[in-house]
């Protein structure tokens, strides 16, 4: 097995590994952990149901975009450390990339549109991005990757 396979083959395990952990940060009681900012913490209980609920379905709608978005990094990485990197091959795959983020962005903004619906003053806060594949656009607020999510 050459380096670049075995560093492809080590950075998605790796990515595995911390998706396979991330449940138990979700599971955590609202108001600990990521993803529960004062937006949560204003809710009635029937918003919160409700909210929880629009959480599971766009975690479950996003799943196949999140994982094709994993398996695309780790292709790129594959790509960029190649012994004599393709430039035209990494555009192409970043281009790919690009796609599915722009769709997971889609698939948010439509989350925001029905949360506000349920609870117009819900605010998902800042810096949230699970479940996206790492990227430029992580952190940097609503919009920039799946909503927080508190209970698997």
């Amino acid at each position: 097995m050459q380096k670049s396979e075995k560093l492809s083959l080590l950075l998605v395990l790796a990515l595995t590994l911390s998706l396979g952990l991330a449940p138990s940060v979700w599971a955590q009681p609202m108001g600990k952990g990521q993803g529960h900012g004062p937006g949560m913490m204003n809710l009635t209980p029937e918003q919160a149901g409700k909210i929880f609920d629009l959480q599971e379905k766009f975690h479950a709608n996003t799943a196949d975009v999140r994982k094709q978005m994993m398996v695309k990094h780790a292709e790129l990485a594959a790509l960029r450390k190649a012994e004599k990197p393709d430039q035209n091959a990494i555009q192409a795959k970043q281009k790919e990339l690009n796609t599915l983020r722009d769709q997971m962005k889609e698939k948010m903004t439509a989350f925001q549109s029905e949360a506000k619906q349920i609870a117009p003053d819900f605010e998902m806060g800042r810096g949230h991005g699970f479940g996206m594949a790492p990227g430029p656009d992580m952190g940097k607020g609503p919009g920039s990757g799946p909503p927080p999510h508190h209970a698997r």
